[in-house]
């Protein structure tokens, strides 16, 4: 007998943490490693949010707490979506899980049957596809054009949608393109929506904060309000408020799918961290500011590293709305070898002998359902940023 269940053999492994583990190895041989494979902001967490957790803990704060959150935090959620979305939200339409991954996981399982088909369009996150599969669902994988910005059309959508559709999974900005959608480009895909009432929308608008040039993002339910009644929007401070390891995200959504959601998390992991949500209370709730001087600093990041990835020979990068990521094309580079003799006919070789070669840890492209590109993060100093593109350059510039 199998000590393993065949539910595993559905998932792979996480691409972004398997990258980054491998080059965290090479850098502990004493390599010169330059890390842009993990989507974590360089920032240190605020100190008003450090602070407001410090004061949790002196206070004795660190009982259980109901499953679904606080109902201080739920209420603060409620708030924040509403100021940022124009969302009206009760407490017991908010649930809080351990990171935005938990929140889309619990959805998933929760609603999910056997044979029930999700919509993503890719490139995507890594982990959609095989939570879906996890689920037991089967993931519908609609590929978006960089031409198209990475974005979803709606003949599209419309063609994917069977009876058998249960979701449409959307994230704007997206990982790892950092494609967003305004209310413009997504009223259509509303009005396909519309047409097929059995689908469910997943609005993961984790990097909503993070857009530049004045792009306004929007969410489904706010754009169109009749599809508010089967929408889960999915938010967290990991990424705006450079809190990943806090570990809170929290959805808002029918009470139906959220009591639901609450009845798998209390069979699982119960509440989350009591101290990481009187933290993510103050996040969402204190002072705003000092995002804005955090865009400030990746849109010159991402700036930089888009004007320097477009001087390499095969290199063709598009410029994102938001998130702290590019997605490059390499088909330039296909078939060619690199100075060190590898013969280039993937995205994954690409990104393995250019961590070997010049120390620079990216993600292939086929981790994010998309061959023929890759992955860098900008969320770490314009120095390292500057070398590692210089070392991008040299590598290209160098095959033959």
């Amino acid at each position: 007998m199998d000590l393993v269940a065949a539910r595993m053999n559905r998932i792979s492994p996480s691409a972004t943490m398997a990258i980054t583990a491998k080059a965290r190895a090479l850098k502990a041989e004493g390599r010169d490693i330059i890390g842009l494979s993990a989507g974590e902001p360089d920032f240190d967490t605020p100190a008003n949010i450090k602070d407001a957790a410090k004061r949790a803990i002196d206070a004795g704060d660190t009982k259980y707490t109901d499953v679904a959150g606080t109902l201080a935090l739920r209420r603060a959620i409620a708030a924040r979506f509403l100021a940022d979305q124009g969302l009206d939200y009760a407490p017991d339409e908010i649930i809080v899980g351990t990171g935005g991954k938990q929140v889309i996981y619990n959805a998933m399982l929760a609603t999910v049957d056997p044979g029930d088909e999700v919509v993503i369009p890719t490139p995507c996150w890594v982990s959609y596809p095989d939570i879906v599969q996890l689920a037991e669902g089967t993931p519908v994988l609609v590929p978006t054009s960089q031409n198209g910005g990475f974005k979803l059309r709606p003949e599209d959508l419309e063609a994917a949608i069977t009876p058998r559709t249960k979701w449409l999974i959307l994230n704007s900005p997206g990982n790892p393109t950092g494609a967003a959608y305004d209310a413009a480009t997504l009223r259509p895909l509303a009005e396909v929506l519309l047409r097929h009432p059995n689908v469910w929308v997943l609005t993961d608008d984790i990097y909503e904060k993070l857009t530049y040039d004045g792009f306004k993002p929007a969410t489904m339910a706010a754009v169109e309000p009749r599809l508010k009644s089967r929408t889960l929007t999915m938010n967290g401070v990991s990424k705006a408020y450079a809190m990943t390891g806090w570990r809170i995200g929290y959805g808002a959504g029918p009470k139906a799918l959220i009591k639901a959601m609450d009845k798998l998390q209390g069979q699982s992991t119960s509440n989350p961290s009591s101290i990481s949500q009187a933290a993510a209370l103050e996040a969402v709730s204190g002072p705003q500011g000092f995002i804005a001087d955090m865009v400030a600093t990746y849109k010159t990041r991402r700036d930089l590293v888009v004007g320097l990835l477009n001087q390499a020979p095969g290199l063709s990068c598009a410029t994102p709305e938001g998130a702290f990521y590019v997605f490059p094309s390499l088909h330039g580079c296909l078939g060619k070898t690199t100075a060190a003799g590898t013969k280039i006919t993937n995205d994954e070789e690409f990104v393995v002998a250019l961590l070997q070669e010049h120390g620079v840890a990216a993600v292939h492209g086929a981790a994010f359902a998309y061959p023929g590109h890759f992955r860098i993060s900008y969320a770490t100093s314009t120095e390292a940023l500057r070398e590692a593109c210089t070392r991008i350059i040299a590598f290209c510039q160098a095959m033959r």
